[in-house]
């Protein structure tokens, strides 16, 4: 089994007074964080405080761009021509790097969000449309994809830095895409069954999809969604099973193709 692994979380998804998930507790678990960009999920001032909590807690910083779409949080599949969902993704890391670099961070990844990430994970095109984008303005950012995917095909053909995902929290079809959260069973919502599947998964080199399939994979990091309930526990519960299997956390380095 590995000795090393990233723990990842999506956060800064709070709106105005609207609050989404407990950022500042998930901050002093995990290794790096996917902060919304105000397209799908956040504004300004929640930008800036999550990424300047993730500075002073030394956790790696992406961008998390996603659909231009509050309302549905992002989760609703649109279809936008490759041009425009370019710039989008652009405006989107342009302005993660701003705000980053006002609180004494950097942008270091990229991570797409909801149904974007999704329809990137099916879509090589799609997800090329979306990397070579992040990448025009940034030729190092490192690409986080969803493992196995059309997502990491197409950050391979492109010679990108590159970190490979699994989910905590999630289940898996046998295609290594997620299952589809209106299905039951499709989020994960015990701590220490989350824990033990990802260590199952790290033991066998492979993500273990619900029919049983096992399909081989890199894994540099663990993402857990910061907008569920049990997040701050499960990300707890994963640590410190890791830990105690001599798995340490640490933030990836991002390794070509």
């Amino acid at each position: 089994m590995q000795d090393t692994v990233d723990l990842n979380a999506d956060m800064g998804e709070s709106f105005g007074p609207w609050k989404m998930g407990d950022d500042a507790a998930l901050l002093d678990v995990i290794s790096s964080a996917n902060i919304a960009c105000g397209f799908h999920a956040g504004d300004a001032d929640v930008m800036s405080t999550t990424m300047a909590r993730a500075v002073a807690n030394e956790v790696g910083i992406g961008a998390h761009p996603g659909f231009r779409d509050l309302q549905g949080f992002g989760r609703r599949r649109m279809d936008v021509p490759h041009a425009t969902l370019a710039n989008q993704v652009r405006y989107q890391v342009g302005a993660a790097q701003g705000m980053a670099r006002a609180v004494g961070g950097a942008v270091r990844h990229l991570k797409l969000h909801g149904a974007l990430a999704n329809m990137a994970s099916e879509d090589e095109t799609l997800a090329r449309a979306c990397y070579e984008a992040a990448l025009s303005v940034d030729p190092e950012i490192i690409v986080m994809v969803l493992a196995g995917t059309a997502q990491e095909a197409a950050a391979r053909s492109l010679g990108a830095r590159m970190a490979c995902e699994i989910f905590a929290d999630r289940a898996y079809n046998a295609d290594c895409t997620l299952v589809d959260r209106r299905q039951p069973g499709a989020v994960i919502h015990d701590p220490d069954h989350a824990a033990a599947r990802i260590l199952d998964m790290l033991r066998a080199g492979a993500i273990l999809a619900e029919d049983g399939t096992r399909i081989p994979t890199r894994i540099d990091t663990i993402c857990l969604h910061g907008d569920t309930p049990e997040a701050v526990g499960i990300a707890r519960s994963l640590r410190a099973g890791l830990e105690a299997a001599g798995v340490r956390i640490a933030r990836f380095e991002g390794a070509r193709g």
